[in-house]
């Protein structure tokens, strides 16, 4: 009869040794599993030549957040030559290399992962333009403002449209529309956005509005705007309204009853006890503005 314990310890051995193979085996590969995203690639440094664009000159409107970028977007899309559709986002959207050798791959067709960005953002906006059937595309985003070196880089034809608004103000409209407003942090925010506004106003050759004038005389300054951008002025861009311009909701433009209404309401003031840092006093000068 064999003893019990003599298998139990063989049992054991042979366990171990199979613990002790697959400990240093490679790992089992699945073929069927999606490969999971991987840091950037080392080899950055490769710049790629800019590929054919569909579209050559879209256009950007550079501007802060609450500064009546949403109004400019329908008055502009309601020419019957230019689509103007809700933020797109496109800094948000990435190309993802997911192997180390998918950069090589793509460096022997003279691309690297920004270049595939400007790819894909460029045959965004071409669709778009395609299913509005007009001729010329405005993105409205005003996260764009803090990458416009980027988007001149991917469109050197590219056109752009300088929003401003006195920054007292949008630190107001910032204040009232956040449940728990940090204001420390809205001035911060407002200046970045006041700061890489200036550089795009020196840098660019860019159409200067300020949302002020927009609402006070909309059709001198919409007139304006198609000299610009090369399109007659179209007086049913000032009865936007009677337009469909898509929902009006969170994280695609202002959703406030204001936009709403299809009518174009003068602009609101700041609320005279907002209080400019510096630097945001220096540039609603620079901006024509009064600093107080």
């Amino acid at each position: 009869m064999r003893d019990p314990r003599m298998s139990a310890i063989g049992k054991g051995l042979r366990r171990r040794g199979r613990l002790m193979r697959e400990a240093v085996s490679p790992p089992r590969r699945n073929l069927n599993a999606v490969p999971a995203p991987r840091s950037r690639p080392a080899d950055e440094q490769y710049t790629a030549p800019r590929a054919p664009r569909l579209v050559e000159s879209p256009v950007f409107v550079l501007s802060s957040e609450r500064s009546g970028s949403t109004l400019l977007r329908v008055l502009l899309n309601s020419h019957s030559r230019v689509r103007a559709p809700h933020e797109m986002h496109l800094r948000t959207l990435h190309v993802e290399l997911t192997r180390d050798f998918t950069a090589e791959a793509m460096k022997a067709l003279g691309l690297n992962r920004e270049e595939l960005e400007h790819v894909l953002w460029d045959r965004v906006l071409h669709l778009e333009l395609v299913r509005s059937g007009k001729d010329v595309i405005v993105d409205k985003t005003p996260a764009n403002t803090l990458i416009w070196p980027r988007l001149h880089r991917c469109w050197p034809d590219a056109r752009y449209i300088v929003l401003l608004r006195h920054p007292g103000a949008v630190i107001t409209s910032l204040t009232k529309r956040r449940a728990d407003p940090d204001h420390e942090a809205i001035r911060a925010e407002v200046l970045d956005y006041g700061e890489r506004l200036e550089e795009a106003r020196q840098s660019l050759d860019a159409h200067v509005v300020r949302y002020e004038d927009l609402t006070a005389d909309p059709e001198r300054t919409t007139r304006g705007l198609c000299d610009y951008l090369g399109v007659p002025w179209e007086s049913a861009m000032l009865d936007y309204g009677s337009k469909d311009h898509g929902a009006f909701r969170p994280q695609l433009g202002d959703w406030s009853s204001t936009i709403k209404s299809g009518c174009i309401r003068p602009a609101r003031a700041s609320h005279p006890g907002v209080e400019l840092p510096p630097r945001l006093g220096e540039l609603a000068r620079e901006w024509g503005y009064p600093a107080e």
